[in-house]
């Protein structure tokens, strides 16, 4: 009896008027297993947003296998003051629907992966990023590739400079740390805010005074400002040096945020308000946003979020490439992305493993972060991560 996958290879074959055409991919490359595990590291200090905070983040780890071996590594953190989702939840996302939905499939077909996981089940995009983010490192060292150059890239493997990420706490730690990153050679530095709109425009004018004017500064409010007042409150940040206010209002309103977009002064992202290509597309006519924030977890994976940048790149808009934040695994899914989009012209933010005790994952490409403000971007093959198989 001939193995289960064992094949004939098929002959090319020439078409009438002399095209030739490959052989039909190798049936040893269908996915034949998913596998799972949970990873958990402490952050240095709890990171917190306007919608609630952590002690430590958690994330799930994806594997897909293939008939003749090959292997891809995925990652999705639930942050779920953010997300709104559990990691029992992703876990059962994965393991019961999203990834029996890829078996049988090859994993190269990537746009046909998220079909079969879609009328597998609604939603469910962390399960689905982490699934696809596993797709894409597989395809990618089959091709032999570092991922950035199967996603479009066309540089020479380099370092990706990110932005620092400073997470809520009091005035004084929040604008430290903001200098101290600073200093240390990152060139945009984020704040977190949203909770109280007059400690927002204090720590921003403290921060400004003491950053370098080649610094870019920004403020995530994390749809924390609310709607009457909030054109009063970014003109004000504008005047305290604010470069770049990030969903200041609900992600629903649109309305509002085209409002701050046309008073001008700031420039306005959209991160909540981008869940999907459709929102793009609605964030884009509306005219709402300046800067899209694009989440590899928030959309679906990077073949989602490779159709959101394209939407706006054709609309003439900048993109940031955001986390959640995320491991190892997942930021470097961010860095290749970042790195094969032009109008990817906002720093990344590729901070979640140097905001933990010690990184589990890939600790490699980040060693060097703190002081130079840049993720050295793998040459490998696929994401460059490292990670041993899931046995």
């Amino acid at each position: 009896m001939q193995p289960k996958h064992s094949v004939k290879q098929a002959e090319p074959v020439t078409l009438s008027g002399g095209i030739r055409t490959d052989p039909l991919p190798d049936p040893a490359m269908e996915v034949v297993a998913v596998r799972t595990r949970e990873v958990r590291a402490r952050y240095r200090r709890p990171f917190a947003i306007s919608s609630g905070g952590s002690d430590e983040l958690v994330s799930l780890v994806v594997e897909v296998r293939t008939a003749d071996g090959a292997r891809g590594i995925g990652e999705a953190s639930p942050m779920t003051a953010y997300t709104g989702e559990t990691l029992a939840g992703l876990r059962a996302a994965v393991e019961e629907h999203a990834g029996p939905a890829l078996i049988g499939r090859d994993p190269r077909d990537l746009a046909g992966a998220h079909r079969a996981m879609d009328a597998a089940i609604r939603g469910q995009h962390l399960a689905k990023a982490a699934l696809d983010m596993a797709l894409h490192d597989l395809a990618a060292r089959a091709a032999g590739w570092p991922l950035h150059l199967l996603l479009g890239g066309g540089r020479p493997a380099t370092a990706v400079p990110t932005t620092w990420v400073v997470g809520l706490g009091t005035p004084e730690e929040m604008a430290e740390e903001a200098v101290r990153y600073a200093r240390a050679g990152f060139r945009h530095i984020k704040l977190k805010g949203g909770e109280d709109p007059a400690l927002d425009l204090a720590l921003v004018a403290a921060v400004r005074a003491a950053l370098p004017e080649a610094v870019e500064l920004s403020l995530d409010a994390n749809e924390g400002y609310p709607p009457s007042g909030a054109v009063r409150v970014a003109a004000r940040l504008a005047d305290a040096g604010l470069d770049l206010l990030e969903q200041p209002l609900p992600r629903w309103d649109l309305d509002g945020m085209a409002a701050l977009r046309a008073a001008g002064g700031v420039r306005v992202m959209a991160d909540e308000s981008v869940q999907s290509a459709h929102d793009a597309l609605e964030v884009i006519r509306r005219g709402a946003a300046d800067v899209l924030n694009i989440k590899i977890l928030k959309v679906g994976g990077l073949h989602r979020a490779r159709q959101v940048a394209a939407l706006a790149e054709s609309a003439g808009l900048a993109v940031k490439v955001g986390t959640m934040p995320e491991l190892g695994v997942a930021t470097l899914a961010a860095a290749h992305l970042s790195a094969a989009l032009p109008h990817a012209t906002v720093p990344p933010d590729l901070v979640g493993p140097l905001l933990v005790d010690a990184e589990p994952l890939a600790p490699a490409p980040f060693a060097a972060t703190p002081g130079t403000g840049s993720v050295i971007l793998p040459t490998a093959p696929g994401l460059g991560h490292g990670v041993e198989a899931l046995d």
